[in-house]
């Protein structure tokens, strides 16, 4: 069977340095905010160019301790899109504010286009999310947002290496998150989340949060979270880090691979776009079919695996039924949850596997 994403192929290649790494963790006898969680922080506020990087437990609670640090609550509302993970509404309605979508434009991102018609006084934020590791539009957001006074705080959590105009996704607003779950660009054997901001009032904020509201021990200033990184997961993710270049390159060059050889198969499939100024981490390649479920049966009958991004836009989840939205109202997310279909990729997916995946695709479109 080939793989949507066959992660554990980068944690076996990396096995010995992980484990001598978490031995020296385990020697070291410190298992909570220790030297490998500041190491790690330091290390990605050097790569990304922020001033500061706060590791928490996953990249949920990235988002939602930053919204929290931003003062973003009880009926205040924030711009996100429609078409993403869960997580990412789910952090707005945590803190008590309340998710306004918009739908999202050819890049599968917040469009821009229609950020502005959703403002309204209650407005406190713009969160735009970097979707399958594609920047958004973030010069038409940030104009925005600086104009009408709100804040942006990026959804990254798919994007760990995705460059928009040059600049690392994350820190092109007020704050960034990121997520470490195992099928991310950079990943570790677990839960894992992060926030990079040059604000340092922000990141002292979220440090406090993160650990129950406390800046001194057994001193508590604020209603906080226990959401700590482990020092054995960013011992692991500090090995991950050191191959994270290489392996994006390969996914960029496994996605042309495939905008080469699946061209000729329009419009039977389309392909995701891009352009520049961009630049993509492909920690999802989608395609997309009117004949989505046929061809994903006819896919996994050849031994391939493929998946659904996302099968229903978060408009019309149940959790959200009350905020009275209803189909047809976000049409472009709405199709590609219908369309959307992801094809295998990540750094170790071999030559022969992508041979089989185009050919299969080649067969199925030839058959319709």
């Amino acid at each position: 069977m080939i793989e949507l994403m066959p992660v554990a192929r980068q944690f076996r290649l990396l096995k010995s340095e992980i484990l001598a790494k978490i031995s020296n963790t385990i020697e070291e006898g410190k298992y909570i905010l220790g030297p490998q969680v500041k190491q790690l922080e330091s290390r990605i506020a050097e790569w990304t160019g922020a001033r500061h990087a706060v590791a928490v437990a996953n990249g949920t609670d990235a988002l939602v301790l930053t919204l929290d640090a931003c003062g973003i609550g009880p009926g205040d509302e924030v711009i996100t899109t429609p078409y993403t993970f869960f997580a990412t509404s789910e952090a707005i309605s945590r803190v008590g504010a309340i998710p306004v979508f918009v739908d999202i434009d050819r890049f599968w991102n917040l469009d821009a286009e229609q950020v502005e018609q959703a403002i309204t006084s209650r407005t406190k934020a713009i969160l735009p999310v970097h979707l399958f590791g594609q920047p958004a539009r973030m010069d038409a957001i940030r104009e925005i947002a600086d104009r009408r006074g709100l804040l942006v705080i990026e959804d990254a959590c798919q994007a760990f290496g995705a460059r928009f105009v040059g600049k690392p996704v994350g820190t092109l607003g007020k704050a960034g998150c990121f997520s470490f779950f195992p099928t991310k660009n950079l990943g570790t054997l677990g839960d894992g989340g992060l926030i990079v901001t040059s604000d340092a009032a922000l990141a002292d904020r979220v440090r406090e949060l993160r650990q129950h509201g406390s800046s001194k021990r057994y001193y508590h200033d604020a209603i906080g979270y226990n959401s700590r990184l482990d020092e054995l997961h960013a011992a692991v993710l500090l090995v991950m880090l050191e191959k994270i270049d290489e392996w994006n390159e390969k996914r960029r060059k496994i996605a042309q691979i495939y905008e080469e050889r699946l061209a000729p198969l329009r419009p039977f499939i389309e392909l995701p776009v891009t352009e520049d100024g961009r630049l993509h981490a492909y920690n999802v390649y989608c395609v997309t079919s009117p004949h989505r479920d046929f061809l994903r049966e006819e896919l996994l009958a050849r031994n391939i695996q493929t998946g659904i991004y996302y099968p229903r836009p978060l408009h019309l989840q149940r959790a959200y039924h009350s905020l009275g939205y209803k189909p047809g109202d976000f049409p472009v997310a709405e199709r590609l949850s219908a369309e959307a279909l992801a094809l295998p990729i990540g750094p170790l997916l071999t030559e022969q596997e992508q041979n089989q995946i185009v050919s299969a695709l080649r067969d199925v479109a030839e058959r319709m």
